[in-house]
C-alpha cells in the first residue's frame, strides 16, 4: 500500500524569495495521526499545501497515495478543515446544509443529493454529536459547535486523508478539549489518516503518537515524549 503522504527532498520558495522549506523528508503511512506544529511563519502551512498538491515543490517530489500530489486524481479522498477565521459562518445556512456540501466531491456536479448521500450526511452529523441541532442556523451555534459542523462536512466525503488546520483556534479551552477527544475517537473508529496542523498542540499531545515540527524544514519528527523541552513552551511556537 502506498504512503498517504510522501515528501522527498522537497525545497520550496515563493518566486525569487528565500526558500520557505529546505530538504524536507516526510512519510506518513495510511492510518497515522500526525501533529504538524511549529512557529508562525515556520513553513507548516506551506508544507501542508505541498502535501495536498496545492503548491508544487521547487525541487524534490510530493506524492499523495503514490500519485504526484499536484496531479492527484481522487480529490474526494481528501477532507480539509480550514482555519476558523477562513470559514465564513455568517451565511444563513443550517448545519445539515453545510455538511451536505461536503458530499459534493462524491456526487454529480448538478442535481439533488441521492438517498445514500443523505445517509452519509446524517451519519457525519451524528458522529460529531450535532444531530439535535442539525436544522439550526450555523451562525447561532457556539464556536466549538461550528467547528464540529465543519469537521462533519469534511467527514461527509468519506476521506482517506483528513487535514485539520488550526482546528481549536478561537474556541474556549473546554471546547478545545472536547474537539481533541472527538478527533481521537474518529481516528480510532474510522482509521482515517489525519494531519493535525497547529502552532500549539497541548489538547492533542496526550493521544498523538507523532509530532512533526516545522521550522524552515523538519526540526523534529518523533514521539511527543522525545520532544526537546523548549518546544513545549507555547511562546516558542508563536515566535
Amino acid at each position: 500500500m502506498p504512503l498517504a503522504v510522501e515528501l522527498r527532498g522537497v525545497d520550496f520558495a515563493y518566486g525569487r524569495a528565500q526558500p520557505v522549506l529546505r530538504r524536507v523528508e516526510l512519510a506518513v503511512a495510511p492510518g497515522e495521526l500526525v501533529a504538524i506544529a511549529g512557529p508562525n511563519g515556520g513553513g507548516k502551512t506551506t508544507l501542508v499545501r505541498l502535501a495536498l498538491g496545492l503548491e508544487r515543490p521547487t525541487d524534490g517530489a510530493a506524492r499523495l497515495f503514490g500519485e504526484p500530489a499536484h496531479r492527484f486524481s481522487r480529490r474526494e479522498l481528501l477532507g480539509y478543515l480550514a482555519q476558523r477565521s477562513q470559514l465564513g459562518v455568517d451565511a444563513p445556512v443550517t448545519v445539515r446544509e453545510v455538511v451536505g456540501a461536503g458530499r459534493l466531491p462524491r456526487t454529480r456536479l448538478f442535481g439533488p443529493l441521492r438517498s445514500d448521500d443523505h445517509a452519509k450526511v446524517e451519519e457525519a452529523i451524528e458522529r460529531v454529536g450535532l444531530t439535535a441541532v442539525a436544522d439550526r442556523p450555523l451562525m447561532r451555534l457556539s464556536g466549538g459547535q461550528q467547528q464540529r459542523a465543519f469537521l462533519a462536512k469534511a467527514l461527509a466525503s468519506e476521506p482517506a486523508l483528513l487535514v485539520l488546520d488550526e482546528p481549536t483556534a478561537g474556541v474556549d479551552l473546554e471546547a478545545q478539549e472536547a474537539l481533541a477527544e472527538l478527533i481521537e475517537r474518529l481516528h480510532r473508529e474510522l482509521g482515517v489518516t489525519i494531519l493535525y496542523v497547529s502552532h500549539e498542540f497541548g489538547a492533542v499531545e496526550r493521544f498523538v503518537e507523532r509530532i512533526v515540527l516545522v521550522q524552515g524544514g523538519i526540526a523534529f519528527d518523533g514521539s511527543p515524549s522525545e520532544l526537546p523541552g523548549h518546544w513545549h513552551d507555547p511562546s516558542h511556537l508563536h515566535a
